[in-house]
């Protein structure tokens, strides 16, 4: 299971379709995976369930926080729902892991993510924590994020869960 080189990012989006809603997708490809851009945060209103069998799950339902009208937004210590610009498609034969980017990091805050499924498709929502106690400012369209893409050994099925084409629209 080797990791996608650059090239092979490139070529997938071209040909496999990997990304689409990319504001710059020369900047937003490195040499060891994809930039995710920030599209909206939301802070969190009420408690989730989650169970063994998901049904009773119901998710936190959140509020959307505004940018202003410099695009920035203000966020103090605490968690908070991020959703990406980008739409995401996972081939069948691949998988993704998501790291923080660094400069993220160096401000005190960092993302958490679940594995990108194989036949994943979305615009994914992460958490956002803010662990700075002067808390962080984002311009809307930051790169926060770096997706990083593996080989599988074969081919799997397509993820067909709950978030499949989660934020989509067609």
């Amino acid at each position: 299971m080797g990791a996608f080189s650059k090239r092979k990012i490139m070529d997938y989006i071209g040909e496999r379709n990997l990304l689409d809603k990319q504001i710059d997708t020369e900047t937003q490809v490195t040499n060891n995976g994809i930039d995710l851009t920030l599209e909206s945060v939301e802070r969190f209103t009420s408690p989730g369930y989650i169970d063994f069998s998901n049904s009773e799950r119901v998710l936190s339902e959140t509020q959307k926080i505004d940018f202003d009208q410099n695009g920035w937004v203000y966020l103090e210590k605490g968690t908070y729902k991020i959703t990406y610009n980008e739409v995401v498609s996972i081939p069948t034969d691949a998988l993704a892991l998501a790291r923080t980017r660094s400069s993220l990091l160096r401000c005190g805050a960092s993302i958490g993510t679940g594995v990108w499924d194989a036949g994943y498709r979305g615009r994914s929502s992460s958490l956002l924590y803010v662990s700075n106690d002067m808390g962080i400012n984002l311009k809307k369209n930051a790169r926060v994020l770096q997706l990083v893409f593996f080989d599988l050994d074969t081919e799997t099925e397509k993820y067909s869960g709950a978030y499949q084409n989660e934020n989509v629209v067609d």
